[in-house]
């Protein structure tokens, strides 16, 4: 029998490493989650432009993200000041990750509040694009004009 809990911080780890690939940033699993309930399950190392709080799943079977898990990604990106990102995976499926479209607005500069309810899910890589981005435009906001 598979132990639940291996499976999770498998995929977490998988996750971080696929992170690093990706963009370049070193992560790490935040093993106070499993002490003190509505922490991020990764949490960068020594990158403070970092946006995302980041709650992963991982499941044998399901369609779709469940709302609960959207609801627990929301309360731990409160906690820590930062836009929530869920990323899941059922076995033989593609990972998915699922953000706020008002966190896609940001890449545009679009200010409008439109809070967290409405959501946008996407692949990956597209994830990690959006990322990018987010962050280049924190640093382009941060430099002095």
């Amino acid at each position: 029998m598979i132990n639940g809990r291996q499976k999770g911080a498998a995929f977490e780890r998988k996750i971080a490493g696929m992170l690093f690939d990706e963009i370049g940033i070193k992560f790490q699993r935040d093993i106070e989650q499993y002490r003190q309930s509505q922490l991020c399950d990764l949490r960068p190392i020594e990158c403070d432009e970092w946006p995302f709080a980041i709650e992963c799943k991982r499941y044998a079977s399901g369609n779709g993200h469940k709302p609960e898990w959207w609801g627990q990604t929301c309360f731990a990106a409160s906690r820590a000041n930062l836009q929530p990102v869920l990323i899941y995976k059922y076995d033989r499926a593609p990972i998915r990750c699922v953000l706020a479209l008002s966190t896609i607005g940001l890449m545009f500069d679009k200010t409008e509040n439109i809070g967290w309810i409405k959501t946008a899910e996407v692949d990956f890589e597209t994830f990690c694009y959006i990322a990018r981005e987010l962050m280049c435009a924190q640093d382009t906001k941060d430099q002095p004009t």
